[in-house]
């Protein structure tokens, strides 16, 4: 212990001398509090990565449009391959368009097969000739 004057009120007063013995309660509750928003730092984290993560895994089925061939003025075939879980049912939306950008078709396609990998021609029907044919997306049940 080092000895302080205490100036005007006469006496001697103690004190530790700085760093030697372990920290103060100011550094402790830093510490503490950093430790604490450490903690909720890495939870928000996790949060965000479950979400996120559901969001783009617990898409279940999902489709891609091969090719696809106007076969008539009122028709298109769309060759469609659907990926999803063996056990899960859903469908998938097939637009077509004309050439001036009007929807002239559009039409759900079930896909109950207990595959995992489905292809599938089917047909669009049209109220006008179509010079395209897109995938809307693919949904589960």
């Amino acid at each position: 212990m080092t000895a302080v004057s205490g100036g005007d009120s006469g006496g001697t007063a103690l004190r530790a001398p700085e760093g030697r013995y372990g920290r103060s309660a100011d550094e402790r509750a830093d510490r503490k509090l950093k430790i604490v928003g450490a903690a909720l730092g890495v939870l928000l984290l996790g949060v965000v990565g479950w979400f996120g993560y559901d969001s783009i895994a617990g898409s279940k089925v999902s489709g891609e449009i091969i090719k696809f061939d106007v076969v008539s003025d009122k028709a298109v075939e769309v060759h469609l391959e659907v990926r999803k879980d063996a056990d899960a049912n859903g469908y998938c939306t097939i637009r077509s368009q004309a050439e001036n950008g009007a929807e002239v078709g559009r039409a759900d396609f079930r896909f109950d097969q207990d595959k995992g990998r489905v292809d599938k021609t089917v047909t669009l029907r049209t109220t006008k000739r179509a010079t395209s044919a897109e995938l809307v997306g693919c949904h589960k049940d």
